[in-house]
This record gives structure tokens, sequence and C-alpha cells, in this order.
């Protein structure tokens, strides 16, 4: 339990809680750490901060202190990749990203949590690429004290499905480049695919192993996605084909080289037209034409997700709906933005 004592009777007792001081515009933080001993010269600067009373906590044995609770809360809803130091500041705790890679987030077991009454945890949005440190979530208790038992039903919620934030690496891929279209195997037109797709790939810490270029015929292309599966590619991106005209005959070839499951269709502007298959455990996805105009498009959203060991299949593309309209900004901020950004 706590009491309340006037301010001029606080010298020389322990704050209970950190004191939060508010600058606008040029600090938000502790005045005062929990524990610290009022002193006479304190009580001046407690005034400008609003305190004309203090807590003196003397707890109960089913009762817990903020700052403890935190760190039960914080040590229940990190996962793989998550690290958090047991330094509440103001009752909270961060979490940060262990290593570089993809933040998952488990939306429902997060929504489960933040129903419980008197706590809370925010994070970045799921599917976030993050560096090492940075960080990706926070929980606090929302009372000074609180029973025992309901932090324990909170940390149980969080555990029950898995870890509610992580963070995944993403693998090292061997990626083949497979570029369609006649009219750039024949020299009519200069390939611009190739050099975009290089550099999105190499972004995410994978390499380019193969690099063919194929005409509009679905026995080649077909046999291209066959032959740089066999010299060792375990990612392919094919380009052009994927559109309506009759010459757009590379879903045909995906097929006719002996891809399972094939998804043709995201729910994403940028980059409806999208396709993902896979052959022999190897992921394909068809690039559409949108990638050479656009500087993000679905590939954006997906490649981090496959490189983090995520199964991408028709359920995966028709919730990107949600946030999956560019909003094809003159100046791209991306990922500052809403684009892929899902509930």
């Amino acid at each position: 339990m706590s009491k309340i004592i006037p301010l001029a009777e606080a010298v020389g007792s322990a704050l209970a809680h950190d004191i939060t001081e508010i600058r606008p515009g040029k600090f938000k933080g502790p005045a005062f750490l929990k524990g610290h001993v009022v002193c006479h010269e304190d009580l001046c600067h407690l005034q400008r901060l609003g305190k004309n009373h203090l807590y003196v906590l003397d707890l109960a044995e089913d009762e817990i202190h903020e700052n403890e609770a935190a760190a039960i809360l914080a040590g229940a809803l990190a996962g793989e990749g998550i690290v958090w130091r047991n330094e509440p500041r103001e009752g909270k705790i961060n979490l940060l990203a262990g290593q570089d890679g993809l933040l998952q987030v488990n939306i429902p077991a997060l929504a489960a949590f933040n129903l419980i009454d008197e706590v809370m945890c925010a994070t970045l949005h799921s599917h976030t690429l993050v560096k090492e440190g940075e960080l990706v979530a926070a929980t606090r208790a929302l009372p000074l004290v609180m029973k025992r038992v309901a932090i324990e039903r909170a940390a149980a919620v969080a555990r029950q499905n898995g870890a509610v934030v992580a963070v995944k690496p993403l693998r090292r891929a061997r990626v083949g480049l497979l570029i369609t279209g006649s009219e750039v195997y024949d020299g009519l037109i200069e390939d611009g695919f190739g050099p975009i797709l290089l550099a999105k790939v190499q972004s995410l810490g994978s390499e380019v192993g193969a690099v063919d270029c194929v005409p509009d015929n679905a026995d080649l292309i077909a046999e291209a996605v066959r032959s740089q599966i066999a010299g060792g590619c375990d990612l392919l991106l094919l380009t052009g084909g994927m559109s309506v005209d009759p010459d757009d005959v590379t879903r045909q070839g995906i097929r006719q080289a002996g891809a399972e499951e094939l998804h043709y269709g995201s729910a994403v502007l940028p980059g409806a037209m999208f396709l993902v298959a896979s052959s022999q455990d190897v992921c394909i996805l068809g690039v559409p034409a949108c990638a050479l105009h656009h500087r993000v498009t679905v590939l954006d959203l997906v490649l981090p997700r496959i490189l983090a060991g995520e199964r991408i299949g028709k359920s995966e593309l028709a919730l990107l709906g949600h946030g999956g309209l560019c909003r094809d900004c003159p100046e791209c901020r991306y990922p500052r933005c809403s684009f892929g950004k899902g509930p």
C-alpha cells in the first residue's frame, strides 16, 4: 500500500517512483529517480513540477511496484532476437533489437495483452527491418502499485502463444535473376530490371548468383528456371511477362518448370500482378513491370519476409491489402510512411 504525505514533511523520505519533468521542446525524462532521498534543496524543484504531495510506500506481500512489474512484463514479451535491460525509467522498459533483421510482432497476442487492465505494450509495425540496438517496443505497468497476481496473469497471456515480439535474421540467399522479354533478348531495348534487382538483393545481405535473359518463350523460361535451380540458386526473381498480353508467358514457363503452390496477384499497388511460387523448395518470385517505375513495390514488402524464413502464400498476399496502397509521394520516404503497414 502507499500513503500520501505533504511535500513539507517529505525531507528524508525515499521517492517511491521516478518524478518526470517536461520542458516543452527541450527535455522529457526523470528529474528524480526512484529511491532518491528528498532533501531541503529538492523542495523548490519538486514544487515547480507540481508536486505538493509525495507517496511513501509500504508494499504488502501480494503487491508489486511498477518497476518490478515492468521487468516481469518485458521478460514475457521478449522473444528471439530481443534484448532489454532491467533499468526501468518512469516505470517503463524498452525492448531493443538484439540483431539486425526483421521485426515480427504476434499481433493477436499483443492485442490480448493490451486488453488486460493496467498494463501496456507498444511496438513498431510488424515486418519492419531493424538494426541491432534499435528500439522496437516498450512496456510498462500503469499504476505505481498493483497486485502481483495481475502482473503474473498478464505475463502468462504474453507467453501463451509464444513471444509477442521477435527479430528474425535475414538469411544470405544465392539469388538467380531471370529477365524475360523478347525485346530485351533481341537487343531492341536495354534491360532496366537487372541493376534495380541487384541493388535490392545486395541491400538485404544476399548475393546474385546467376543472371539470364530469355525471350517470351515458355519452354525456354522453364529451362532457364530449372538451370538456375540446378546451379545452386535458392531464390529466383523473374521479371516481365506478368501482365495480360498474349506474349506474357512467364507464368506458363514457371508452371512448366514444375512450380508448386503458384499464387498470382497481390492486394498491393504498385505490384498487383506479383507472383509467388516454389519449385524443389526454391522460392520463385515474379516481379511485375511496375518495379521499373516505382522505387518501392510489393517486392520490397515480401522479399525481407522470405529471407527471414516466412512462407508467403495466398492469405499473406491478401492481408497486404490493408496499408498496401502507395501514396506515390513526390519525394519517397519509405519505410517511414504508411505503405505496407497493415494492422
